[in-house]
């Protein structure tokens, strides 16, 4: 029997990412051209050696089709493939990439992911993008306010509490923005402005909520056994796991839905898959969906790194700010970096890269060994998650 899973057989050893932010004078060919051509450089390769590739994004501007990125980067006749899985669709391009190495078929992949989203005129995601259908509360930060809600009552928690926990969670993210030059936002937010911003579905305020951005990420991976050729700090990928909602938690009535059920299947097999017994001790750090400040709480407990209804004690702890013990979103996360929907989990893994070589300037962790991704799309109870991790 083959041996199952990935762990170390494919390496990162290129990748490059635009600023995220409301680009109104690039378009959607100038940011796949600005993210390959910084992973290309960063791996010291040549158009030529990329053997296959695949672009992530979620929005029609590609006539469903790769063919955008084929004739933007002029990629000559190889196999490119479009995917989308909502959300995760940057982390479907780097897990099609990263099989096809894995498989032997290719020796060197190209993933990459981007979206041009401010230009629709729309605050948030256009419409479409399939729905779950709770009545008047069917729109995304409806349907997590009332994760919120219901987190707050399962777990004994007031009004105020749960507000200023949230509210920790967005000032950390603002805070490590602020140390980025590429995030989308730069500002400090206190939690006492998050606590009194205008509410957009109660609990949840204007600061709790991620905007959108247009943005660019892409990744290099090669076989393991010829990282080193390239780089001497080549990061491995440990475990690429995704898992889709079957339906059953939008079926039942003993779904708490104070938690994701697809983030906690899909995290015990990435887990499992990178060898990894005790993530609250093993886990370095992480980048996790923060699309709302109530998604960054209960992923927490849905990855196991806090135990169930305690994420608060470790938020509020400062267990998950930069200098805690598992800092969560040190580039910004969504809320501050941004969301260029198939984008975000490429430029998740981004920032994991640079941590574990040691290149994230003043928000350089000490000394990060395995770093963990996690994307969400959907909603709590109809949702597709990824989860990916990597390390030296």
């Amino acid at each position: 029997m083959a041996e199952k899973g990935i762990k170390d057989k494919v390496a990162i050893v290129g990748m490059g990412c635009t600023k995220f932010g409301e680009l109104w004078e690039k378009g959607v060919s100038d940011l796949i051209v600005e993210s390959y051509k910084e992973a290309l450089e960063d791996a010291g390769i040549e158009p030529k050696d990329i053997e296959a590739a695949w672009q992530g994004n979620l929005y029609d501007f590609t006539a469903v089709s790769a063919m955008p990125l084929s004739t933007t980067l002029k990629l000559p006749f190889i196999p490119v493939t479009r995917v989308e899985n909502m959300c995760a669709s940057g982390s479907e391009a780097l897990r099609g990439a990263c099989y096809a190495v894995a498989a032997g078929i290719h020796d060197i992949c190209l993933a990459l992911g981007v979206e041009k989203l401010k230009d629709t005129g729309y605050g948030g995601l256009p419409a479409g993008g399939g729905g779950a259908g709770v009545g008047p509360n069917a729109t995304a930060p409806g349907m997590f306010a009332m994760m919120a809600t219901r987190y707050f009552a399962k777990y004994g928690l007031s009004p105020e509490e749960g507000k200023r926990t949230l509210a920790h969670i967005s000032s950390k993210s603002h805070h490590n923005g602020t140390l980025n030059p590429k995030a989308h936002l730069q500002r400090e937010i206190s939690i006492e402005d998050i606590m009194r911003a205008p509410i957009i579905a109660w609990p949840l305020g204007l600061f709790d909520c991620c905007g959108v951005s247009d943005g660019s990420a892409a990744a290099i991976v090669v076989r393991a056994d010829m990282a080193k050729n390239f780089r001497p700090d080549p990061v491995y990928v440990k475990s690429l796991q995704i898992a889709v909602s079957s339906g059953e938690e939008s079926a039942y009535t003993d779904y708490d839905y104070a938690h994701v059920e697809s983030t906690y299947h899909a995290g015990i097999r990435a887990y499992e898959e990178a060898g990894i017994k005790n993530p609250r001790e093993e886990v370095s750090m992480m980048e996790v969906h923060d699309c709302f400040s109530i998604t960054e709480l209960v992923t927490y407990e849905d990855l196991q790194i806090s135990p169930r209804g305690r994420a608060g004690e470790d938020i509020n702890a400062g267990f998950y700010d930069l200098d805690g013990q598992v800092p969560c979103q040190p580039d910004g996360g969504l809320k501050c970096f941004g969301h260029p929907i198939g984008a975000s989990g490429l430029r998740m893994m981004y920032e994991m890269y640079k941590q574990l070589q040691g290149k994230a300037g003043p928000r350089q962790m000490k000394d990060p060994k395995v770093g963990l991704t996690h994307n969400l799309g959907g909603v709590p109870p109809r949702c597709v998650c990824s989860v990916c991790m990597v390390g030296l």
